[in-house]
């Protein structure tokens, strides 16, 4: 993934009072009701093909959906300098997000038509710093148990390049009507 357009971070920036700017733009999210006939696998494939536009939260956090299946979703999330805290490193908050996108999502690929998830509760566990220059990291969730009103799914945080693991988490979701 990519710097979105519009994105100014030089390189070797030497003066920390010289602002730097980000620009993004989002598709609006189509009304819930007209999801309602979507599986949750039928609705993030639909996403994934471009078909439908994904969550605003997703081009705001620069996190992009790259696969889905069964029980299973993979994400890719920037590691770039607009997501430092500060002391120079991703900002935990940002990975505990990433997290969440693959762990609800995996759920959701189980979930019938007119159902969805919100998370109730979730463990984040960081294991080691991401900065700038780490570059994408890739985030696989999977579906662990999907019932009638609780799910459970686990997910993992890996460098997409250096295939180091810097985050893994899992959650608790109800399962609640959609639309």
């Amino acid at each position: 993934m990519t710097e979105p357009e519009g994105t100014t971070e030089p390189e070797g920036m030497t003066d920390p009072m010289t602002p730097l700017t980000r620009t993004h733009t989002w598709l609006p999210p189509l009304p819930p009701e007209s999801l309602a006939g979507f599986s949750g696998e039928q609705l993030l494939r639909e996403i994934l093909e471009g078909r439908v536009p994904p969550p605003p939260i997703a081009s705001t956090l620069g996190i992009e959906l790259l696969e889905v299946g069964p029980g299973e979703v993979e994400f890719e999330g920037e590691s770039g300098g607009h997501l430092l805290n500060g002391y120079g490193m991703l900002f935990g908050g940002y990975l505990a997000s990433l997290l969440d996108c693959a762990l609800g999502s995996a759920v959701l690929t189980l979930l019938p038509a007119g159902t969805g998830q919100t998370t109730v509760q979730m463990n984040v566990n960081i294991v080691r710093p991401a900065h700038s220059g780490t570059g994408p990291l890739r985030c696989v969730g999977r579906a662990l148990h999907v019932g009638r009103s609780i799910a459970t799914s686990e997910a993992t945080v890996t460098g997409a390049g250096d295939g180091k693991l810097y985050a893994h988490g899992t959650t608790t979701c109800a399962v609640v009507g959609r639309g």
